[in-house]
C-alpha cells in the first residue's frame, strides 16, 4: 500500500512564503453540509478538513500523523487505545479544547443520527482518564483503529449544546449544518449553500501554517465547460474534477498545470436486495429480480465496463473488480477478475431466472458527484437495453440524491466508495457489506441491505486479526462470498485530474481531499 500511495500523492515542493494571497476554487459538488458527522461523504469530510481536526490526521503521502492527539498507544493487551490530546488548543471560538469535547464528539458520532457511526462499531466503552487523557475500548484487538478515525473531527461540546446541536441531523439540519466551531487552520466567514463558501486563517490554529492564502472561497459549478472557461479566464485558481476530455487542451496551456492520479474510490451499482418489488419503469410493482443473484449477474455481463473507460475516460481509468482497488491493503488477489461483458451470456442468465424477454426497473443516479457520472449512467442504460433490460434512468443533483437513497427510493444505484483513514478493504465491508445493523453501528451505507451472515461472522476476525496471512484468508473468503452474490458490481477506479493555474502550489492526494493549508499563491 505505501508504495501506492507515495506514487499517488503528487506534491510540488512548498516555496518559503510570498506574498499573501486570495485563492478562489471551484469543484463539481457543494458540501452537503458543515456538520462533520452529519454525512459521510467526501466532498463534506474533505472540506470540513480545512476547518476541523481530528484526534489523527492524513499527511501528504497518507501516513497517519499527530493532529488533537499528540501520541496513542495500545491498552493491555489489545484492549483498545489511549490518546495524549495536545494542550493548549482553542476552538475558533477561543474556547479551550479537552478530554470532554472528545468524548462529547464520540457520542455524538457514534449517535444513530450519525452518518459516521460505522467508524466506531468497535468501540464498546470510551473514558475520560483526565483533561489531556483518553481511552477507547475495543470489542477485540483492533491495530487499525487510530487510522480509521482520521476522518473523525472534533466539536466544541459547549458550543454544539448552546446552539441546540447536540446531535446531527442530516435530514432537517440544525445550527451546525450552516456554521463552524473547529479547531482546525481556516474559520468559516461565510456560507451560502450552493452559491459561494468562504474561509480565512485561523490565526490562533496550533500548527505552523504552510499556505499563504488570506481568504479562500469555494464556488461549486456543475457545468464542466463552464468551471473549465472560468480557470482559462482565471475566475479561478483551482478546479477538481477537469473533464477528461479538456485535460490535454489545458495542458498545452502555460498558464495551466494538469495534475493526474487515481483515486482510492471505485465507482459501482447497488441494488435494492431487500426489496420485495420493482418501484419503478415498467415492471414498477412486480415482484424484484434483484433479489435472484442469476439476474445480478447478468447485469453485470452486460456491461461493457472497457468500452466505457475508452468513450467516457478515454483510458485513463482502470476496471474495478472488488470494493478496494488492487492497490490497497486487503485486496484479494484470488478474486481478483472481474465479471467479463458477454451480452449473450447475460441473456442466458435472465432466461434461466425467468426473464427470457427481460424486465423494466429504475437506475437512480447523481449528476453532480462523481466525474462523468451521468454519462456513465446513460451508457449502462444503453447497455442493459441490449439485453432485454429497460432502464428507467432518474438522474439528479447529490442534495436529493442520497435522501432518495435513505428513503430506499431505488431499484438500482450508482455509489462511489473510498475506503476512509485506514485505506483497508476492512472500511467497505463496515459500511457497505456488513447487515445493516443500528445497535453494532454497521452497514449504514448499505442502502439495498445485502446481508450475509458468514460475512457478518467474519468481520470482527478481520478488524482484530494481527497475523496478516490470515487476516488476508477471511478477506480473500468474503470477498468470494460479495463478489459471487453480486452484492455490489465494481465498475473502475476513478481516476484524478485536476486542473490549476500556473501559480499555485498544491498537493494532490490519492483520496481526492482538498487540503487548503497546502496551498502557496506565487
Amino acid at each position: 500500500m505505501s508504495r501506492f500511495i507515495c506514487a499517488l500523492a503528487l506534491s510540488t515542493a512548498i516555496a518559503a512564503p510570498v506574498a499573501a494571497e486570495e485563492f478562489q476554487w471551484a469543484g463539481q459538488t457543494d458540501p452537503q453540509t458543515m456538520d462533520p458527522h452529519a454525512v459521510s461523504s467526501a466532498p463534506v469530510l474533505g472540506f470540513l478538513n480545512n476547518v476541523y481536526d481530528g484526534l489523527v490526521r492524513m499527511s501528504k503521502d497518507m501516513k497517519v500523523e499527530p493532529s488533537l492527539a499528540t501520541s496513542w498507544e495500545p491498552i493491555g493487551e489489545g484492549e483498545g487505545w489511549r490518546f495524549t490530546l495536545r494542550e493548549g488548543v482553542t476552538f475558533h471560538d477561543g474556547a479551550t479544547f479537552d478530554a470532554d469535547d472528545v468524548l462529547f464528539s464520540y457520542e455524538r458520532a457514534s449517535d444513530e443520527s450519525a452518518d459516521v457511526r460505522s467508524w466506531f462499531s468497535p468501540v464498546t466503552e470510551v473514558k475520560v482518564v483526565d483533561d489531556y487523557t483518553i481511552e477507547f475500548y475495543t470489542n477485540s484487538p483492533n491495530p487499525l483503529f487510530p487510522a480509521s478515525i482520521a476522518n473523525w473531527m472534533i466539536m466544541d461540546s459547549g458550543w454544539a449544546e448552546a446552539n441546540d446541536a447536540a446531535r446531527p441531523d442530516k435530514e432537517a439540519g440544525n445550527f451546525a449544518t450552516l456554521n463552524v466551531n473547529g479547531t482546525g487552520a481556516f474559520v468559516l466567514e461565510d456560507r451560502q449553500p450552493g452559491l459561494t463558501t468562504t474561509l480565512v486563517p485561523n490565526e490562533n490554529w496550533w500548527d505552523e501554517a504552510e499556505h499563504n492564502v488570506t481568504k479562500a472561497t469555494f464556488t461549486p459549478i456543475q457545468n464542466p465547460a463552464t468551471a473549465v472557461a472560468a480557470l482559462l479566464s482565471g475566475d479561478v485558481d483551482f478546479v477538481e474534477p477537469v473533464p477528461i476530455q479538456d485535460a490535454a487542451r489545458l495542458e498545452a496551456d502555460p498558464n495551466i498545470n494538469i495534475i493526474r492520479g487515481v483515486e482510492t474510490r471505485v465507482i459501482m451499482l447497488g441494488f435494492a436486495h431487500e426489496a420485495d418489488t420493482l418501484k419503478y419503469g415498467a415492471s414498477a410493482g412486480d415482484p424484484n429480480p434483484l433479489q435472484d443473484a442469476r439476474v445480478l449477474e447478468a447485469v453485470a455481463k452486460a456491461i461493457n465496463v472497457d468500452a466505457i473507460l475508452q468513450t467516457i475516460w478515454r483510458g485513463s481509468a482502470e476496471p474495478a473488480s472488488q470494493l478496494v482497488p488492487s492497490q490497497l491493503s486487503g485486496f484479494s488477489q484470488s478474486h481478483a477478475d472481474r465479471t467479463g461483458f458477454d451480452p449473450e451470456g447475460a441473456k442466458t442468465l435472465l432466461a434461466e431466472a425467468g426473464y427470457p424477454d427481460g424486465f423494466g426497473f429504475g437506475l437512480k443516479c447523481p449528476n453532480d458527484r462523481y466525474p462523468n457520472d451521468e454519462s456513465v449512467c446513460q451508457a449502462i442504460t444503453a447497455m442493459l437495453a441490449q439485453v432485454g433490460i429497460q432502464v428507467e434512468l432518474d438522474a439528479m443533483p447529490v442534495s436529493n440524491y442520497w435522501p432518495e437513497l435513505r428513503e430506499d427510493n431505488f431499484d438500482m444505484y450508482l455509489l462511489g466508495w473510498s475506503p476512509g483513514g485506514s485505506l483497508d478493504h476492512e472500511h467497505p465491508l463496515r459500511f457497505l457489506a456488513s447487515t445493516p445493523n443500528e445497535e453494532k453501528r454497521l452497514g449504514s451505507w448499505n442502502f439495498g441491505g445485502y446481508s450475509n451472515a458468514r460475512l457478518d461472522e467474519a468481520l470482527p476476525s478481520i478488524l482484530s486479526e494481527i497475523d496478516e496471512a490470515k487476516r488476508q484468508a477471511l478477506i480473500d473468503e468474503v470477498t468470494g462470498i460479495y463478489q459471487s452474490e453480486h452484492a455490489y458490481v465494481p465498475l473502475y477506479v476513478q481516476p484524478l485530474v485536476w486542473g490549476t493555474r500556473s501559480n499555485i502550489e498544491l498537493t494532490q492526494r490519492p483520496d481526492n481531499f482538498f487540503i487548503l493549508r497546502w496551498v502557496t499563491v506565487n
